[in-house]
């Protein structure tokens, strides 16, 4: 696997979906959390994908349950959260694990391509973030106290 390009998914729904979709698109990858002192960042998400997608950019959110259990909920309670409480439009994906053994291959090939501080892999907590080009390499990681808004320049320059 060289690029995100080369990856399945399961959709929120559970459909496989394959990420070469997305080719000739820039992306923000985000492990999301529906109980979690940064999930208000779901607005600021939105924002981007409102603002950029006609450009050719999409949010894709990857819920997880590994940071404090703030993210309990079943796919369907996950998606009607993210759809009532904060009107997500950018695409969803199943719930995943980001660390550790059973890390799903999407993240262990992002944290092999953009380790965090001190060449770090682990993804500390949720809404870390990766800026992922349009032919599928990734260009920067970002911790979660990064703001949506604060990545806007970095969006708009790989756009």
């Amino acid at each position: 696997m060289t690029t995100v390009h080369d990856f399945t998914v399961d959709t929120i729904t559970g459909q496989p979906q394959k990420l070469d979709r997305y080719k000739g698109e820039v992306l923000l990858i985000v492990n999301v959390a529906s109980h979690c002192g940064f999930t208000p960042q779901y607005k600021g998400l939105e924002e981007l994908q409102k603002r950029f997608h006609a450009r050719g950019f999409d949010v894709l959110g990857f819920p997880c349950n590994q940071f404090g259990a703030q993210e309990p909920g079943t796919e369907a309670e996950i998606a009607q959260f993210c759809e009532t409480s904060f009107g997500v439009t950018f695409p969803l994906f199943a719930k995943i694990d980001v660390n550790g053994a059973g890390a799903n291959p999407l993240y262990k090939f992002l944290k092999e391509e953009k380790p965090g501080i001190l060449g770090s892999e682990a993804i500390k907590w949720n809404f870390t973030k990766f800026l992922v080009d349009r032919d599928g390499h990734v260009l920067k990681r970002y911790a979660p106290t990064d703001t949506p808004d604060a990545i806007a320049a970095d969006i708009e320059a790989a756009l």
